[in-house]
């Protein structure tokens, strides 16, 4: 009984990182669904949801107002999230430029704001940015094209992660491993999780936006109910700095993941296999076994423990076992991030599994995130 669960948490393990990504490889050479992008101009409105950012949306409005498309077919406006800084002011000065604010007096999280922007919103196709995300001049154009594809319901940008020298981020590893994943996704089907700093989806998906769940991802989940798909683009890149406090970016990956699960566990119909087909494989895969890695970790660590008691072989692979750990631990007490590969796979790999722990616990116990604080980047 040891022995199976040893090998089948490992196997578990293995193929929600690697296996999965393996076999969607494999199904593009069955099914292979490009996407017809192609020069299209809808009216677009732009939404910026922001709270106190009197820092950095001034450098977000003049970033915005470089992008590539027609001013007569764009609206933007920032929806102010209750900000009790300068924010609103500074933000009123650009109307001339055609930036628009709508302020919402009471604070209630990020959801919440774009719920109130997309009541406003005039344009056929929506696009949602955080002022933190910084995007090239030909980013919006690239992600509206997509839309040229009458299937696409929702289109996520590809994230590039920034160090303060202007480097790609230690991190940067594992977000190309997942840009990558989102880009087999959307061949195959569709993805399942849209970037959150920026997107687009068309308004009729946004109708019943929620201000209490995860926007990136319901709006996946909303587009396949009405019969979309959602697909990344890897010419729409949003640029944004690693953080500077290593405590508040695990703690916005705890958050991340309880809001995941709060969408997640209402919407278990899409576990359907019969009613949704690949697209239920692609959300039990890249969703459900991806948060239950940390209990499959426990479950091979303490299986191996056990085992090793017994056999020469399981003692050398406890010791192996508690090697990776030993790496990633002393990687992540460093003051400055690893800059070796052997260091940062471990770490972040322990990082990760250890937020998701954490956001069940909290989950389990009731927590659901609402509202939310910009990091400091």
């Amino acid at each position: 009984m040891m022995e199976i669960l040893f090998a089948g948490s490992i196997m578990l393990i293995f193929f929600a990182y690697l296996g999965y990504p393996i076999s969607l490889y494999l199904l593009c050479f069955l099914r292979k669904r490009m996407v017809k992008k192609a020069p299209f101009f809808p009216y677009v409105t732009m939404i910026i949801t922001a709270y106190n950012e009197e820092k950095r949306i001034k450098e977000k409005l003049k970033n915005t107002l470089h992008l590539e498309y027609p001013r007569d077919m764009l609206q933007v406006f920032v929806a102010s999230d209750g900000s009790t800084d300068r924010t609103n002011a500074i933000v009123k000065d650009y109307w001339k430029n055609g930036i628009e604010l709508l302020e919402i007096k009471k604070r209630g999280g990020k959801e919440n704001a774009q719920k109130a922007a997309v009541t406003h919103a005039k344009g056929d196709v929506l696009v949602f940015a955080d002022v933190a995300t910084q995007l090239e001049p030909g980013s919006l154009k690239e992600i509206i094209f997509n839309f040229a594809d009458p299937s696409v319901g929702c289109v996520s940008s590809e994230d590039r992660l920034i160090g303060k020298d202007g480097k790609p981020s230690g991190e940067g590893f594992y977000v190309q491993y997942e840009m990558w994943l989102r880009r087999l996704e959307s061949r195959v089907k569709s993805l399942v999780g849209l970037s959150g700093s920026f997107f687009a989806a068309r308004k009729d998906v946004c109708q019943d936006f929620s201000g209490e769940m995860q926007s990136d991802f319901r709006t996946v989940l909303n587009s396949i109910k009405l019969g979309y798909r959602g697909v990344s683009d890897p010419k729409a890149i949003g640029y944004y700095q690693d953080v500077s406090d290593e405590k508040n970016e695990f703690d916005r990956k705890v958050r991340t993941v309880i809001r995941g699960l709060t969408v997640f566990f209402r919407h278990l119909q899409f576990l359907n296999f019969f009613q949704y087909g690949l697209t239920s494989y692609q959300l039990f895969c890249h969703k459900l076994l991806r948060w239950l890695a940390p209990f499959f970790l426990f479950i091979a660590f303490i299986t191996n423990l056990i085992l090793a008691m017994t056999s020469s072989l399981y003692f050398i692979l406890l010791l192996c076992h508690s090697a990776f750990y030993v790496v990633a631990i002393l990687a992540w007490q460093k003051n400055s991030p690893p800059t070796h590969t052997f260091l940062k796979i471990p770490m972040y790999f322990l990082i990760v599994n250890a937020a998701i722990f954490i956001a069940w616990v909290r989950y389990i116990q009731g927590q659901r995130v609402v509202v939310w604080a910009p990091s400091e980047r």
